[in-house]
Parts: C-alpha cells; structure tokens; sequence
C-alpha cells in the first residue's frame, strides 16, 4: 500500500514522502497512529500544493535575507568601552552587545547567535564580523569599538 508520511518514521520514512509499505503495517500502525495517510489522488495533490507553498515561503526568506544583507553591510554599529595601555578593553564586547545595538540604533533585530563571533573583541578599532542570516546568505557588519572618555 502506497502512503504520504505525515511525520518522520525512523527506518520507514520522513515526513512528506511517499512510499510502498505492508498493507497491515499501514492499516494497523501508520494510519492509525496519524503518522501516515494512504496515498489517493486527493492526498497527493494536497501534499503537491504544501510542497510549492513552502518552496514560495523559502524563496520570501531568501530575498529577505539578501534584502537585509544589503541593509547590514552599509552600517556600522559603534560601540563604547574603557581601554588601557596599547588600545586593549578592559572586559570585552560580545555578540550580545553587538545584537542589542543593532535593534537599539538601527531597529534590526538579530540573534546574537546568528552573529559568528569567534572570540569577543577585546581590542580598539575597527572589526569585520560575519553574521548568518539564512543557510544560503552570509552577511559582513563593521563594528567600531571607541574608548571612553
């Protein structure tokens, strides 16, 4: 019997696919279970217009991204911190920080771990960091961190 997996099965299938499995198998546990529908044509069209609604919701996710990359790559987010000797911090500026100045100045909101901080900045200046905004899409910030005065 043919069936539309509705949720994963380990070792049967992932959701949204279609596959062959046992008649009693699929009567007596998938469907049941509400893992699984049988596949007739009404079920496969509807799995068909899901399909194409969630590739039209990726591809508006993709623009956005690339939309919002244009946007971070223009700003700067400047940032304040006591220094000492030779332009080093005293403590360090973290994603965290950077992700609050960013909706505080600029009103985008990020995920202080979309931002690949590899290690706090803890120097004065000027630093390049990379921030993941979708799985396809890669943005760079400048952030400047100045001394106080």
């Amino acid at each position: 019997m043919k069936v539309i997996f509705l949720k994963d099965v380990k070792g049967k299938g992932k959701k949204g696919e279609v596959k062959n499995v046992a008649d009693g198998y699929a009567q007596n546990f998938l469907i049941k279970q509400g893992l699984a529908v049988e596949a007739n044509s009404t079920n496969v069209s509807t799995l068909e217009g899901q399909k194409k609604k969630q590739e039209k919701v990726a591809a508006e996710e993709l623009a956005e991204a690339k939309k919002l990359k244009e946007t971070i790559e223009k700003i700067t987010v400047e940032l304040s911190a006591k220094a000492g000797e030779g332009g080093r911090l005293f403590g360090s500026i973290t994603s965290k920080q950077i992700a609050e100045e960013l909706q505080k100045k600029h009103n985008i909101k990020i995920d202080k771990r979309k931002i690949e901080l590899e290690d706090a900045i803890r120097a004065l200046g000027y630093t390049k960091v990379p921030v993941k905004l979708h799985t396809e899409v890669q943005a760079t910030l400048n952030v400047h961190v100045k001394e106080v005065n």
